[in-house]
């Protein structure tokens, strides 16, 4: 949204005003605040009429207009009703040149988690990827996946899900009578994609994915939902938050590592990581600011840089 119809937006929701005052208020004609309106009426705003000149009277539920309006960080919003791939999106958009770009999608028709598992992603869910260009060394740079996973985290907990991470990169929700060693039913997922070189960070897309406004019967495995735990939340407000909190992460990231920490289902627990090399067991005593978890073996302290986790009881 350009920024003459984000002012346009703003004056409306203050409204009423009218034609003449707004053109006069934003220095253009009477034809091109007509013609903002208008636009805004297409992109599912309900802009009435009355004695007084325009008023806002509705905002749509979800969309790039949607979700920027009144959005308190800064990225610019491109929205799809159907994509392949929010990160496959973002990477095209990352060779035209685009920085600070968010891609959101209703639903994914090609999605894909960790280790190339297919994510099941049906309309109702959050689905998009934060293209950044991070002035960060590349082995700062997983901080920001650390960083979208406490977002997601904060953004459940305020739609009232008692939600936590459990590492590598999935938003549970807290129960304490699981004993599956899922740490809880998954709500979230992050996957981030970078490209760079030796001493710079070209570009990074953060991908995430939510269960929002879906039953658990349309997802896969032992996941739950936003729905499933509190009933439906607005799709735009949730998004909102999501950015808000990873924006503020992010310029501020010495606070990433102690946020994530606070919000760790997996420090805490007796662990087993299944990595390329082997098991890993033992009590999960912390991350590391590159996104690896400490273990606390028989054998001492191991770092395990990837891997599956399971819970095993608490340490």
């Amino acid at each position: 949204m350009n920024e003459t119809r984000r002012a346009v937006l703003a004056a409306l929701d203050d409204g009423p005003v009218t034609g003449p005052a707004l053109a006069e208020r934003l220095e253009v004609s009477r034809t091109a605040v007509w013609k903002h309106v208008e636009a805004l009426r297409d992109a599912g705003f309900v802009v009435d009429s009355v004695a007084d000149g325009y008023v806002l009277a509705g905002v749509p539920e979800y969309g790039a207009a949607a979700v920027e309006f009144g959005l308190d960080a800064p990225f610019d919003v491109e929205y799809h009703d159907a994509l392949p791939s929010t990160n496959d999106r973002a990477r095209e958009l990352a060779a035209d040149g685009a920085s600070d770009v968010v891609v959101l999608a209703d639903r994914q028709t090609g999605g894909k988690g960790r280790r190339g598992r297919e994510w099941s992603s049906p309309a109702g869910g959050v689905w998009t990827s934060l293209l950044l260009r991070p002035d960060v060394p590349p082995a700062r740079a997983p901080l920001l996946t650390l960083a979208a996973a406490v977002a997601v985290t904060d953004a459940a907990r305020e739609a009232g899900v008692d939600a936590e991470i459990k590492w590598p990169n999935d938003v549970v929700v807290s129960d304490e009578r699981d004993s599956s060693g899922r740490g809880g039913a998954k709500l979230a997922g992050v996957l981030t994609e970078m490209e760079g070189e030796a001493s710079r960070v070209s570009w990074l897309a953060v991908g995430v994915g939510v269960n929002v406004n879906l039953d658990p019967g349309e997802l896969d495995g032992e996941a739950t939902s936003v729905r499933a735990e509190v009933g439906d939340v607005p799709r735009r407000v949730f998004v909102q938050r999501l950015l808000e909190r990873f924006a503020a992460l992010r310029d501020d990231p010495d606070d990433i590592l102690t946020a994530w920490r606070e919000r760790a289902a997996t420090i805490g627990q007796r662990v087993r990581v299944e990595t390329a090399d082997g098991d890993v067991v033992g009590d999960a005593v912390d991350v590391t600011e590159h996104g690896a978890l400490v273990v606390d073996t028989a054998d001492g302290a191991q770092v395990v840089h990837a891997g599956d986790c399971q819970h095993l009881r608490s340490a």
